[in-house]
């Protein structure tokens, strides 16, 4: 596992879009938050799949090998992972609070990815935006915000 990631981090710091050094580790981090919404509910669909990606793609401007690459590390290391720690304090620590809310809202679309937020999936949203300290009333914002977004397309 290890070995994946430093792989995965030294094909990708070989691009033109080289970032810095600590940069990778955020959107690993951020890509298994994302990846414990889609699992939430025990059922990852093709449609989840194709928002993850683009959600990655869109936030990161990362290419399609590096998205799927990403996307692999994200869900073996949740798979791995005993708790969220890893990844929250990591977030905390580098994000600010408005780079936090986004993440809440990345988290809300895919979770509308399927057409419909399972009561699951909504548990986790929640206990995530609590674990990365995102007020609740920003928890519910982006929920009405995603939500409104949906309905008008």
């Amino acid at each position: 596992m290890l070995d994946a990631i430093q792989q995965f981090f030294q094909r990708s710091l070989v691009e033109p879009e080289s970032r810095q050094g600590d940069a990778y580790t955020l959107e690993l981090a951020s890509a298994a938050l994302l990846c414990e919404v889609m699992r939430a509910d025990h059922q990852v669909s093709e449609a989840e799949l194709s928002t993850l990606r683009h959600l990655l793609r869109e936030r990161y401007h990362l290419g399609g090998t590096a998205v799927d690459e990403l996307m692999e590390l994200a869900r073996q290391e949740v798979e791995d992972a005993v708790d969220h720690y890893q990844f929250v304090s990591l977030i905390k620590e580098h994000y600010g609070y408005e780079q936090r809310v986004e993440l809440v809202r990345l988290m809300w679309q895919l979770a509308w990815a399927d057409g419909k937020v399972d009561p699951l999936e909504e548990h986790r949203i929640r206990r995530l935006a609590d674990l990365l300290h995102v007020g609740h009333s920003d928890f519910i914002r982006t929920k009405l915000s995603v939500e409104e977004e949906r309905q008008s397309t």
